[in-house]
């Protein structure tokens, strides 16, 4: 009788008994997932552009003043104008360049960016708004001299490359004979070619004729073949589609209404 007693009291006991809710924290990667890259730069009122400074005409960091200048830091304004933000450029370097924009120090990186596989690889590439090649930039004196790739590749040349980017990847790729010495400075090449410490300088065509124009000493070695053709693009993350279709609208918008062809002729002529 006790028993049965003792179990009816029981069991009204756990009929009456509150539910328990059990509260379970929220897994990291099951939150609401961060606004895209282009609601993130409207949001904080500013574009991150990486730009390595050393590369006229498309980017170049004056050292007295600590301000960039050149044909994309111009775009570059003028994209954040058309975005309604502010623009503020993040120094990076040819060889770091994609590991500082797979680390999201900045947006976008801009400034004579050419496209590569590598490049393709880690992030996305803009629309192209310029076409260019590699050439070879000598002096004046030995333009009949060097007319091609086997003219500058023989002992006793000496070639003059900047680090982690497309030029040293061309050089790599091509040269077997010449001496190639590493120049960390790109802007110092031209003139080390002039001076007769050097003897070629690889680099791109809108480079080469702008330092050619700017030293008579210096000369272009055959500006109609250059060596390659290549792409002028913008280098941005992978996975910002509503960034990636802004960027490309500005530049299609830019390239028809003939901003660019204002920029080329102010800054390249």
């Amino acid at each position: 009788m006790l028993l049965s007693r003792l179990k009816f009291v029981a069991a009204v006991c756990l009929a009456c008994a509150p539910t328990l809710v059990v509260l379970v924290p929220p897994v990291a990667g099951a939150q609401t997932p961060a606004a895209d890259r282009l609601s993130r730069i409207k949001a904080s009122g500013v574009l991150r552009v990486g730009t390595t400074g050393d590369y006229k005409p498309y980017t170049y960091l004056d050292p007295a003043t600590q301000a960039y200048s050149g044909m994309d830091i111009d775009v570059a304004q003028a994209f954040a104008k058309s975005l309604g933000v502010r623009v503020v450029f993040v120094a990076t370097s040819w060889p770091a360049m994609t590991s500082d924009l797979v680390a999201d120090k900045f947006d976008v990186a801009m400034g004579g960016v050419s496209d590569s596989p590598e490049r393709e690889a880690a992030g996305a590439l803009s629309h192209a708004y310029l076409t260019d090649g590699k050439v070879a930039l000598v002096r004046a004196t030995d333009r009949a001299k060097y007319q091609s790739l086997a003219d500058i590749d023989k002992p006793g040349v000496r070639i003059a490359v900047n680090p982690g980017g497309t030029n040293q990847k061309f050089v790599n790729a091509n040269i077997k004979t010449a001496t190639v010495v590493v120049v960390e400075k790109n802007l110092s090449i031209p003139q080390l070619v002039a001076s007769g410490q050097a003897d070629v300088m690889i680099t791109d065509g809108v480079e080469a004729a702008l330092a050619a124009r700017s030293d008579a000493r210096l000369a272009v070695a055959d500006p109609a073949e250059p060596f390659t053709k290549l792409q002028k693009e913008y280098f941005l993350h992978k996975g910002d589609p509503a960034f990636e279709a802004a960027l490309d609208a500005f530049i299609d918008r830019a390239l028809s209404d003939g901003t660019y062809a204002k920029l080329r002729a102010k800054w390249i002529g």
